[in-house]
């Protein structure tokens, strides 16, 4: 997990980790945790002197959400709006075309399949020629594609946690000093 370097208004210098936010306006003083929702971690003083251990709590509070909470995702759960058809996002289609050397066209769904850190794969799911394409098969295919879409984007989710959780133990020993403070 990023850290980055904090001086706050007395001078102090702190090392940060990401999703925690330095809050120094008019009389509130105090580290925000943003991360499942928001928590104000005051440092319960004017002068800043109760900061180290309000980053304490943050920090451990941030450990403790990353350790129970699904790692937040950036895949689109929604179509977009400028989305012509109604099918779900990730799904496109149906696309017709025609091979070469052949005399009837086919149609199916293009589905994006996300792989967290990797490139996403692009998969076809086949509904039929022109002479064998119905309502039932169209159907049938769109819930194949569904159902592709949605196996991946779990897989997807369980590796961003997987991941987030390992930043978070690698965090905890960097932290140490200032974890054991609080």
């Amino acid at each position: 997990m990023n850290t980055r370097d904090v001086v706050i208004f007395s001078g102090e210098r702190f090392v940060v980790p990401q999703c925690i936010q330095r809050i120094d306006h008019l009389s509130t003083h105090g580290w925000q945790l943003r991360y499942g929702g928001t928590k104000l971690f005051s440092d319960h003083s004017q002068d800043g002197s109760g900061a180290r251990r309000a980053l304490a709590m943050a920090t451990k509070e941030l450990l403790r959400r990353i350790a129970t909470l699904p790692a937040p995702s950036r895949l689109r759960r929604t179509p977009s709006r400028k989305k012509q058809s109604d099918l779900p996002s990730g799904i496109s289609g149906p696309i017709v075309r025609q091979r070469a050397g052949s005399r009837v066209r086919d149609c199916s769904f293009a589905v994006t399949l996300p792989r967290f850190g990797e490139t996403p794969l692009a998969r076809s799911v086949y509904i039929g020629t022109e002479n064998t394409y119905t309502v039932e098969r169209y159907q049938e295919a769109l819930q194949r594609a569904v159902a592709l879409r949605e196996k991946a984007e779990a897989a997807y989710q369980r590796a961003a946690t997987r991941e987030r959780r390992a930043q978070a133990q690698a965090l905890k020993l960097k932290m140490g000093s200032l974890l054991g403070k609080a």
